[in-house]
């Protein structure tokens, strides 16, 4: 292990510490501090990342400490993904798999232990499955092999989960909070996919920065709606927080609570397939992201490896499932994110001196430090019920936009909507099951070949 500090200037990565097939980068040793970008991940990734808390203190069993210190395991570990392990994605939750996962585990097991071992589970057999896809190099020829009407299902039926999850089974969140979550949602909605708007931000630079911020303009407009209606009140607590490790192991490590039992590990695999074929697409679209932009950057050359990042996530993930266990939100992208700083770097050296340090100042290096501070984390609190709600319904909406663009026929796209529906409605074995059984019946066996693409 020693410092790689070969030919920047000349093309070649940046340099770092190397270890085994991975390089670990520091700030100002390795990589020039990116402000804009550690701003916004300052306030962005801050706030998102604690948009689990509220499903943490009443669904799982976890006070508000407990639930901002896993968000803080989170945090890292999904920032070890370009820090510590030198990964050139903008990396965040599986995204669409959550409203399935949260359906799954909240359905079937009754108390916070029930939840965190099948978390647990779920996490441990990713982990296993990735590892073995990157080892042999066989995870793009699975992904082949899935016929693209039952990918369209997998996804659309991330659309229906989530809009189940807010408008159903969470709907005395919006009651509670009506005025300042409706306006939050619709401005996220519109400068996420309103035509006109992104017509607007084309001819209007400071329209295009405001949008770059991704959902902390809903945010502002919900506090400032939320304050006047009397839906939104702050208590701000002073000092710093002395994160409550041990209480919160003893209600979530498998090591206190016991592990799972084996059947929670086999009930975990048709789940876990379902979200292995989300997360290889999102580690594609990174991919897609980075060719188009490398070409605008020969100083700076990327290292992209498949392989590598299947082992990289399954790391993660079977770290996450010993300490902080919390199905899907150890993935390979932010799509968001992704696309902002690379559209940074692309504009050449004096705006980004590299790309790893861009991605890596978003994610405070690391470390999120603004966690352990009450003051940012007591004002933030009546945000997080809304970040999780639009982070749910954005998914929603993006899920709903690619599904139905994928479907070649009417037959995938009747497969694809009796995947979706089984794979909401009912346990996700039997959402599978009736994908291929349905691929076989109206489209036949023709379709489980290997196609050219993915």
């Amino acid at each position: 292990m020693g410092e790689e500090k070969k030919g920047e200037s000349k093309g070649g990565p940046p340099p770092g510490i190397k270890w085994g097939p991975f390089t670990a980068r520091l700030p100002i040793v390795h990589m020039r501090i990116e402000w804009p970008e550690l701003v916004q991940g300052l306030v962005v990734a801050a706030a998102t990342g604690l948009a689990l808390a509220p499903l943490l203190t009443t669904a799982f069993g976890l006070t508000f400490e407990e639930a901002i210190t896993i968000s803080i395991f989170h945090s890292i570990l999904i920032s070890s993904h370009v820090v510590l392990f030198g990964e050139p994605f903008s990396p965040g939750w599986i995204t669409p798999a959550l409203p399935i996962s949260l359906a799954f585990v909240l359905s079937n097991y009754d108390t916070p232990t029930e939840r965190f071992q099948m978390m647990t589970a779920l996490s441990i057999d990713l982990a296993i499955l990735l590892f073995f896809l990157g080892i042999t190099g066989l995870g793009r020829k699975l992904i082949l092999h899935i016929p693209t009407a039952i990918k369209a299902g997998i996804i659309l039926g991330a659309a229906f989960a989530a809009f189940k999850r807010v408008f159903v089974d969470d709907f005395k969140t919006i009651e509670a909070m009506p005025v300042s979550m409706t306006l939050a949602l619709v401005t996220c909605l519109v400068f996420s996919f309103s035509l006109p708007f992104q017509k607007m931000k084309e001819k209007s630079r400071p329209l295009a920065m405001v949008a770059s911020l991704g959902l902390l303009p809903g945010f502002i407009i919900a506090g400032i709606a939320g304050v006047l209606m009397g839906e939104i009140s702050f208590q701000i607590e002073w000092g710093v927080m002395v994160p409550p490790v041990g209480d919160l192991m003893a209600k979530v490590s498998p090591f206190v609570i016991g592990w799972p039992p084996l059947s929670f590990f086999i009930e975990a695999i048709p789940l876990v397939l379902v979200t292995y074929t989300i997360l290889f697409g999102d580690l594609l679209t990174g991919i897609a992201i980075l060719r188009d932009a490398e070409d605008s950057r020969p100083d700076d050359k990327l290292d992209i490896n498949t392989n590598r990042s299947h082992i990289v996530i399954a790391i993660r993930n079977g770290v996450m499932a010993l300490f902080a266990p919390f199905f899907p939100t150890q993935g390979c992208l932010w799509t968001g994110v992704h696309v902002v700083v690379v559209q940074r770097w692309k504009e050449g050296r004096e705006k980004m001196h590299s790309l790893i340090g861009g991605i890596s100042a978003y994610y405070m290096y690391g470390f999120p430090v603004l966690l352990l501070f009450l003051p940012v984390v007591t004002f933030l609190r009546p945000f997080m019920p809304i970040a999780l709600m639009l982070t749910l319904i954005l998914t929603g909406f993006a899920c709903a936009f690619v599904a139905l663009s994928m479907p070649r026929g009417r037959e995938e796209r009747g497969v694809m909507l009796m995947t979706a529906f089984f794979l909401v409605f009912f346990e996700p074995w039997v959402g599978l099951v009736v994908g291929v059984v349905a691929v076989l019946l109206l489209i036949g066996p023709g379709a489980f070949k290997i196609k050219p693409a993915v």
